[in-house]
């Protein structure tokens, strides 16, 4: 089957180029128990976990050939790659495949060679919460002219995430549910911190006791890193969680910030890092020129958004640096208040000016309880339902008709190739939200702490003409605020845009661009592999026309929509049920009135006689209206 990608590794990589081809069996892996809590299954590859870390030349192509070999639809998404106009690889299911069927196999081509990107990424499902369950590792693209190759000595990999006891399935049922009507997320169990350095996970500290099916990989406390005295390291920090933002630092060392999201950035120093979910960072930390003691690294969830804090859970998580095996670990107080990082503050290194916006588009998000008792997240008041014929395959059918926002759903936005686009996007919660385009890296032109105020040093002005705004995948909007992020339309494609904690965008947090669908169709011809369409077929899923699978344009009919917003107000049937108990209640008085006024009275005997009669009938039913009989 992966034959039938040779024309699209030929046309996307230059002359010279390798290949590094990965074969990924994603199977279960049965009694997993990194935090030394709770065995449970997860989901790895090729029959560990976790998943092995990806390291890649950007003069490579990258060639992943996954066979889903679980019980559930299962994709592989490559965070943060563009793609090159080839977005059915992108692996979001619904938008640019159907999801691989138990058994089956998709070959995933990445082109990095062409794509002119390098730094820190990472890989992970992207199918019904998927990686939740373990399916994401690291995605490291080092380049042969890196910025800063010559600032440090050495580098490791710094993997933080939340971590469930439970399967992502189970907690899903539970939190879009009528049990849960304030939308409360799953809270996790704990967090995990590991590293990793040259395509492999460092093991535990010797003398640990780590669980047998994760032995090889050291976790938290069982974690760390080896220093040398004087040197210099670059640390890549990913958050992989499905939702507790981190805040990192390390005691008794200093940070300078030099890349974010693959964008290498001018040295920022900073005290404590703040790493929402899907960000990612690097820093140099140069080692200090003692070995008398080893120091605690932290890594603490972020728990403002949390329902509440469990008494079981620790979001305090620590590991260490390591100078010397004899020496006692050092770890200074608590720190008092944590800070937000702030990423608008960072140069990219690689200048690119701001263009002039051609269009602008609003989106403000908000949750509520909808019509059928459920939580749900919306964007501009529709609910993100993932349609029945995948975004790309749309485009790649519907001829002249591509061109139509209504045909893809009504969370959907077309543009045309070369539109400048501002998205401001709006954060009506309360809480923190990393949102996340595919496809594309957006500048940072313009924050506002309350996007309501006319104050404007809480909702400032966007200032035209910027010189070099920052540019990276997965950005933060606070409560209440919004975020004006722009970018250019020249990746043909169908890409999502999309909260990163996992529980939003389940739950409805997201919408779907595309970009330049007549160009689509041009830049597909030959190169879409068979088996993607195969696949389809498999699932009984329709792989053309509109959003619905049908050929016109507007014809939404069995497209899947909603819940909907609660229709306050008086309802026909609340009209009729009020009418009824105004009625009844009138007869009541009437009658009362009636009695009174005609000097009707009740004897002893006759109240008596009464409740007599309700006792006997009462044993005569049993208790419970007659359902449970009274024992003899």
């Amino acid at each position: 089957m992966w034959y039938q990608l040779l024309p699209l590794l030929a046309l996307s990589s230059p002359a010279l180029a390798g290949v590094q081809e990965l074969w990924w069996n994603v199977t279960y892996v049965l009694d997993a128990n990194p935090d030394g809590l709770f065995e449970r299954r997860v989901v790895g590859v090729n029959g560990t976990w976790p998943p092995p870390p990806i390291e890649v030349s950007t003069t490579d192509s990258l060639l992943v050939h996954v066979t889903n070999s679980i019980d559930q639809l299962a994709t592989l998404h490559h965070h943060g790659m563009y793609f090159n106009s080839t977005s059915w690889m992108d692996g979001a299911m619904g938008v640019s495949q159907c999801g691989i069927p138990p058994g089956q196999t998709f070959d995933y081509v990445v082109p990095i060679n062409s794509s002119g990107q390098a730094g820190t990424y990472w890989a992970h499902g992207h199918a019904k919460g998927i990686y939740v369950d373990g399916l994401r590792t690291p995605l490291l693209l080092h380049s042969p002219n890196e910025t800063y190759a010559e600032d440090y000595d050495a580098e490791f990999t710094v993997l933080l995430s939340d971590w469930y006891h439970t399967e992502q399935a189970v907690l899903l049922e539970s939190f879009i549910s009528i049990a849960n009507p304030g939308g409360a997320e799953p809270i996790p169990d704990s967090a995990l911190v590991y590293f990793s350095q040259n395509g492999s996970y460092l093991a535990p500290i010797p003398g640990s006791n780590p669980s047998p099916v994760t032995s090889a990989v050291g976790f938290n406390e069982n974690a760390t890193l080896p220093f040398e005295p004087g040197k210099t390291y670059r640390l890549r920090i990913i958050n992989l969680g499905a939702f507790a933002g981190f805040y990192f630092w390390i005691d008794g060392h200093e940070m300078r910030i030099i890349e974010a999201d693959g964008t290498d950035t001018q040295q920022q120093p900073v005290d404590i890092l703040s790493v929402s979910v899907a960000q990612r960072y690097s820093v140099l930390v140069t080692a200090r020129n003692d070995t008398s003691s080893n120091w605690a690294i932290h890594a603490n969830m972020d728990t403002s958004m949390f329902d509440k804090v469990p008494n079981s859970l620790n979001p305090n998580i620590t590991s260490s640096i390591t100078y010397s095996t004899s020496a006692n670990l050092t770890t200074l107080s608590p720190v008092s208040s944590y800070t937000m990082t702030n990423d608008s503050a960072l140069i990219p290194t690689d200048v690119v000016p701001a263009s002039s916006p051609t269009t602008t588009l609003e989106l403000e998000f908000d949750f509520e309880t909808m019509n059928d008792g459920t939580n749900h997240a919306f964007i501009n008041d529709v609910v993100y339902n993932p349609p029945v014929v995948p975004a790309i395959m749309s485009a790649l059918s519907l001829g002249d008709n591509a061109t139509s926002s209504v045909a893809y759903g009504p969370y959907s936005f077309v543009y045309n190739y070369g539109d400048v686009i501002d998205l401001v996007v709006k954060n009506a919660d309360t809480g923190k939200h990393p949102f996340h385009l595919h496809g594309y890296k957006v500048q940072i032109v313009n924050r506002a702490t309350d996007y309501t105020s006319d104050d404007p040093s809480l909702n400032p002005p966007l200032i035209e003409g910027q010189a070099n705004p920052m540019r990276r995948d997965t950005v933060t909007i606070t409560g209440g605020g919004s975020v004006t992020l722009r970018f250019v339309a020249n990746n043909p494609g169908a890409w999502l845009f999309h909260c990163h904690i996992e529980w939003h965008l389940e739950s409805g947090l997201a919408v779907q661009f595309i970009t330049a669908p007549l160009q689509i169709q041009e830049q597909a011809q030959g190169r879409v592999p068979s088996f993607m369409y195969d696949q389809c077929a498999m699932l009984g899923v329709p792989s053309n026309g509109n959003a619905a699978g049908h050929a016109s344009p507007t014809d939404l009919s069995g497209l899947p929509l909603g819940p909907w917003f609660q229709k306050l107000g008086w309802l026909a049937k609340g009209i009729w049920a009020m009418a009824g108990c105004v009625l009844t209640a009138v007869i009541g008085m009437v009658t009362v009135i009636w009695y009174s006024m005609m000097g009707g009275s009740i004897s002893e005997e006759e109240m008596e006689e009464e409740v007599r009669r309700r006792i006997e009938e009462k044993e005569r039913k049993g208790k419970f209206f007659g359902l449970f009989k009274k024992k003899t």
